[in-house]
């Protein structure tokens, strides 16, 4: 198969064939028809983490199945499927009882397997879902991580109807979502961002408020605040809190190391919670969202040999949304 490879971590992708996956018992294959970016592409090959090599990148996808492996019933070939790319044991304790992030053997495509920036990827049965009807390619292949990791986070941090959301760092692909979704549960959504035209678009898609991330505090006073920015934003998404309120984070793009000031953590009872990616049935309802219509933000569709384009737009930060390749 024709696909991007890492042979070494850090280092950079060469476009190059390897043998074509072939599906295990439990397996399907799916034959890409788009595939989307996430930070993971550029993590991996810095190192952070370091996967086994030769390495295929890509955690989102979208295609159709083209074989499936020994005791598959439930997905046949010819099937239109979307990826789902958090990857549990499905035996233990913790997938039982759908707590599959906490999975000992949990992973990631595109991080602990082969990902989809490539002709056909190999997962497990369990890892497919029906291909949303009326939602192009191009939005299927993009909201599989994204969407998850901010429903769990939104999920986690209990959001309520009518409750203010703070959105830190709105734009990329987890935050856009983080908006998406909580004007979905009801909540008044306010988000910042250094980007001005970042900020007028997530005032269009219905945020009450927007400010600019740099500013030295941020006028809101939320139940829930949404961080995946890190060191840069934590003191000030911590003072946006009301009291009683809930830090959730999934992630420190911008440091990762932080100061937690314990009297007022007590004080005023605030909660910090941390999230990561979501489980087989928190995909199934951000899927089911997604057909009944909750908006994709795609930033730009290429063709798979742009790969390192689509890389250099996603490491620049100027994206508006998913940044997706078509196969």
């Amino acid at each position: 198969m024709r696909t991007w490879i890492l042979d070494e971590s850090p280092g950079a992708y060469r476009a190059g064939e390897l043998p074509d996956p072939e599906p295990g018992a439990g397996d399907v294959r799916v034959r890409l028809t788009a595939s989307a970016l996430n930070h993971m592409d550029l993590w991996v090959t810095k190192g952070l983490p370091r996967p086994h090599v030769p390495h295929v990148p890509g955690s989102d996808g979208a295609g159709v199945v083209d074989a499936v492996g020994e005791g598959v019933e439930e997905v046949a070939v010819g099937d239109d499927v979307v990826l789902n790319p958090a990857v549990g044991c499905g035996r233990c304790g913790q997938c039982l009882r759908d707590q599959s992030p906490l999975c000992r053997s949990f992973g990631v495509l595109g991080e602990h397997r082969w990902g989809t920036h490539a002709e056909l990827v190999v997962v497990p049965a369990r890892q497919v879902v029906p291909k949303p009807a009326g939602r192009s390619w191009e939005e299927c292949a993009a909201y599989g991580l994204c969407a998850l990791t901010a429903w769990r986070m939104l999920r986690r941090a209990r959001l309520g109807a009518g409750e203010t959301l703070l959105v830190v760092g709105v734009g990329g692909g987890v935050s856009s979502f983080g908006l998406l979704l909580g004007l979905t549960m009801g909540a008044r959504v306010a988000v910042t961002s250094r980007d001005e035209a970042k900020r007028a678009d997530a005032l269009a898609a219905g945020a009450a408020e927007a400010y600019d991330s740099a500013d030295e505090r941020w006028p809101v006073q939320a139940d829930v605040v949404f961080e995946n920015v890190g060191a840069a934003t934590w003191d000030k998404s911590l003072r946006s809190l009301v009291p009683g309120g809930r830090l959730v984070t999934c992630g420190g793009t911008a440091g990762s190391t932080v100061e937690v000031s314990l009297p007022r953590l007590f004080f005023r009872q605030h909660e910090l919670i941390g999230s990561t990616m979501g489980s087989y049935r928190e995909f199934e309802q951000v899927t089911a969202l997604v057909a009944r219509g909750l908006p994709v933000p795609v930033d730009a569709v290429l063709p798979v040999d742009s790969f390192p384009e689509a890389l250099a737009r996603l490491e620049e930060g100027a994206q508006l949304g998913k940044i997706v390749l078509r196969h």
